[in-house]
């Protein structure tokens, strides 16, 4: 039995500015239904790579194919951007009312009053905004402004949707909603989706598959879940929040484990390694446990260390500790477990955490720099 044709598929595409390679995609394969996230920093090449995909911007080498047609070739561009919808960071809106917006790309293909009407209603009240139907769009604000340009792209009932930072220089309550409401559409429409992001939990939120980039390159892309435990280097390692990460010599392997040397202190992680190997270990700060020193230790003590508190962080629902067990640590301690373990700067503490919890990535990583 055949495969599924992808909805889009990339290859070898790269686009090049000022004579620097800013985009370098050798493959790219999203399937139908799809939710893939492409997080990094600023700067990584995720516009480039969305503006790409929609056709906007001309690869200078490489190819773009929309359920195995070239684009632009097998399949007309207006045609092809007809099955597209592109939100940006900017709602962009015409300046008439809210219902006009929203009705504006139908308008374009030609539906009458009647046609679209029942359409553009269904969506305003998806987007909570039927009472601004008869609004200027002039008069939003900009959670109003942002949810008439994400009715406006659902309207016209795209195959494919497109985000580009849609959630940009929104406040925390109103960015929370307008994600509820979408992650919502998302799941129940199963549009396949595009989401350009340099926030991790947003992206964790709505994919079904992650893409990490930097300097114009895909570094590693997979489940969100292999991704956040099994980074494949450093940058990623750190870009989706993992805050102990130390360098380490294998000095002896176990049957299913080996043992580390970390400034003096030995760390066992799960896995097959070969002494005198260079590793990073990256723990997550979630899987370290803080106890007090005076706390028993486990009969076969497993990266069981002594540790002075350095600096407390309040974050909300946890706390962040950092702190020096000989080598820099990064433990979360909820708020609710102070009240019978408060902590304090200066204090000694008990750190522990599972060989199983420790990813460990070859200590070769380039992290690049440099990209448009």
């Amino acid at each position: 039995m055949s495969l599924p044709v992808p909805v889009f598929e990339a290859r070898n595409l790269q686009v090049i500015r000022g004579g620097s390679l800013i985009l370098n995609v050798p493959a790219l394969i999203i399937t139908d239904g799809e939710m893939l996230s492409i997080i990094g920093p600023n700067g990584a090449g995720k516009s480039t790579l969305l503006q790409s995909l929609a056709a906007l911007i001309k690869p200078s080498r490489g190819e773009v194919l929309f359920r195995g047609q070239r684009i632009g070739a097998e399949i007309p561009l207006l045609a092809y951007r007809r099955k597209l919808a592109m939100i940006l960071q900017e709602p962009l809106l015409f300046d008439t009312t809210v219902f006009n917006n929203v009705a504006s790309g139908l308008k374009l293909r030609g539906l009458k009053r009647h046609e679209y009407e029942p359409i553009v209603v269904k969506c305003l009240d998806r987007f909570g905004i039927a009472h601004l139907g008869d609004r200027s769009a002039r008069s939003l604000s900009g959670g109003e402004a942002r949810r008439t340009s994400i009715a406006r792209a659902f309207a016209t009932e795209p195959e494919v949707l497109l985000l580009d930072e849609p959630f940009s220089a929104l406040d925390p309550i109103i960015r929370e909603a307008l994600l509820e409401d979408l992650e919502q559409v998302l799941r129940e429409t199963r549009i396949t989706t595009i989401f350009v992001t340099h926030d991790r939990q947003e992206a964790l939120r709505l994919s079904s598959r992650l893409g990490v980039m930097m300097a114009g390159e895909i570094l590693q892309e997979g489940s969100p879940q292999e991704i956040m435990k099994r980074p494949v280097n450093e940058f990623v390692a750190t870009l989706v929040g993992i805050e102990t990460i130390v360098a380490a010599e294998v000095v002896r392997r176990k049957p299913d484990t080996f043992v580390a040397s970390v400034a003096g202190h030995e760390i066992e992680a799960v896995g097959g390694r070969d002494a005198g190997e260079q590793v990073l270990l990256c723990i997550r700060s979630e899987n370290i446990a803080l106890s007090s020193p005076e706390a028993a230790a486990p009969p076969h003590p497993r990266n069981f260390f002594c540790g002075r508190i350095k600096k407390i962080t309040p974050l909300w629902l946890h706390q962040r500790v950092q702190l020096d067990c000989g080598f820099p640590v990064v433990a979360y301690v909820t708020n609710q477990s102070l009240t019978s373990f408060p902590l304090a700067e200066g204090m000694e503490v008990a750190v522990s955490f599972n060989p199983a919890d420790v990813c460990v990535i070859p200590n070769r990583s380039i992290v690049k720099t440099g990209s448009q």
